[in-house]
């Protein structure tokens, strides 16, 4: 099997081609924060100890695994005891409880100001997205990570006019003044999609808020914190199935859209830093079901040997096969440190 450089990809993708991030864009500039294990590290599970035991149990350290073994746990419980209803609620509080510890996580230890990402790492990570946003028109840029880091970068870009963007989100005509704007569901110019929510976006009841540094000049990190504080939490998608991650996305208009969104893409779509484990069916359905899109390029981080390189090379070969005849659809591989995203050697594991 050929291992592409990301050059080589490019020119194979030809000049429509969309991008899909996964995890492995941000732990490759900070893995110190955005890897599960770190962020087990750091999570605070004092008062459900249930928690802290079934992540043992199941010999993870990864989030949505421990939510998914508790509400499945949740569900089949009362069929093999009786007056089973106190354990399966208990497991079900567990179970949210995690998904919020991962938001808190996330945001009490993500990097606190734009500043910590250097110069070089900025115009680094501009020009590997300018090759899917390289002028009005092009690409689309689809994220599957709740943090802010590929919004720096964006907004980066866009004050240097080196890059262009637009994530659907407007000045709110009833609060102009608001310290936030909101999104507007018939921005049909939107090219940036959050599919699984993000730290600075938040469920405002009739619509959806986005917290603005340049209205309020209080870091976007910092209003999450105090957000959170006060018992309020961003948009998250966190799941612990594809069917459950679908569902909720299904029950809200934005990640609903940016679901329609990858649906319609049509050409090339570049997925960097997914791993397309289980709980990504939800995308792969997408993408076998789309058949103006014609090719994937997956990222593979070292050898395709390990054992989290098989697995996604198995699940996009996978991802191939579903397809009928009369619309294939061509899978390919590309080394992720070819594409010098952060401007460092780091590679940006799957």
């Amino acid at each position: 099997m050929e291992i592409l450089s990301f050059e080589d990809a490019l020119a194979l993708a030809g000049e429509k081609r969309h991008l899909m991030l996964g995890n492995g864009f941000s732990v490759a500039v900070r893995p110190d924060i955005f890897r599960y294990g770190s962020l087990f590290g750091k999570a605070n599970f004092t008062q459900f100890p249930e928690v802290t035991k079934t992540f043992k149990n199941i010999a993870s350290e990864d989030f949505e695994e421990a939510v998914q073994a508790l509400e499945s746990a949740a569900l089949v419980l009362p069929g093999f005891m009786e007056d089973a209803q106190l354990v399966s609620d208990r497991m079900k509080e567990c179970a949210t409880k995690i998904k919020h510890v991962l938001v808190e996580t996330i945001a009490g230890q993500h990097p606190a100001r734009p500043g910590d990402l250097t110069n070089q790492q900025y115009e680094s990570c501009i020009q590997f997205l300018k090759n899917f946003r390289d002028k009005p028109g092009d690409g689309r840029i689809f994220t599957l990570n709740y943090d802010i880091l590929l919004y720096w970068v964006l907004m980066h870009g866009m004050e240097e006019k080196k890059i262009a963007f637009d994530d659907g989100f407007r000045t709110d005509t009833d609060h102009a003044d608001a310290e936030y704007v909101v999104w507007d569901d018939s921005a049909h110019q939107q090219n940036v999609y959050y599919l699984h929510g993000a730290l600075h976006l938040f469920d405002g009841g009739h619509e959806l808020q986005k917290y603005s540094w340049k209205r309020t000049d209080i870091a976007l990190i910092d209003q999450t914190r105090e957000a959170i504080r006060k018992n309020f939490f961003p948009l998250f998608v966190a799941e612990g199935t594809s069917h459950k991650k679908l569902e909720k996305i299904y029950h809200h208009g934005y990640l609903s859209k940016g679901l329609r969104s990858l649906g319609a893409i049509n050409h090339s779509l570049f997925l960097h830093g997914v791993s397309l484990s289980v709980n990504d069916e939800h995308l792969v359905k997408i993408i076998v079901k789309n058949t103006k899109l014609t090719k994937i390029f997956v990222s593979l981080y070292g050898s395709p040997d390990t054992q989290n390189n098989r697995a996604t090379i198995a699940a996009a070969l996978s991802t191939s096969q579903k397809r009928d005849s009369k619309h294939p659809l061509e899978v390919h591989f590309y080394d992720s440190e070819t594409a010098n995203v952060w401007g460092m050697t780091r590679r940006c594991p799957a």
